[in-house]
């Protein structure tokens, strides 16, 4: 949850909800022939996007790590059963490591469009 303070308006919600919103603002602030204040939101709505993409970047890349470790650990797992060896419950690799509970996906943001 982001509380941001814009040009002559004080918005909140997430990342994407502020950028949407100032995206409207400037459209509005564009139909009335105020093209300062569209660029003031413009501006501001290219940084909440900014926000969102750093954002999917960051949980693409945790999934990916994730899914290399639970690749690793299954390649470990199976080559330790084929060896006939016995993996005991008590190791480490059975605790679930923090961070790699189940995350929200998060869907690619559509661009800013100037226009």
């Amino acid at each position: 949850m982001f509380d941001s303070h814009g040009p002559d308006v004080r918005v909140r919600g997430t990342a994407q909800q502020l950028f949407e919103k100032y995206l409207q603002h400037g459209r509005d602030a564009t139909g009335a022939g105020d093209r300062v204040a569209a660029e003031a939101y413009f501006q501001h709505a290219e940084h909440y996007f900014r926000i969102m993409n750093a954002m999917a970047q960051a949980a693409q890349q945790s999934q990916q790590e994730r899914a290399e470790r639970q690749a690793s650990r299954q390649r470990n797992t199976s080559s330790g059963s084929e060896d006939g060896g016995d993996v005991s419950r008590g190791e480490e690799g059975d605790a679930p490591v923090r961070g790699e509970e189940p995350q929200p996906d998060i869907q690619p943001q559509p661009e800013l469009s100037e226009g």
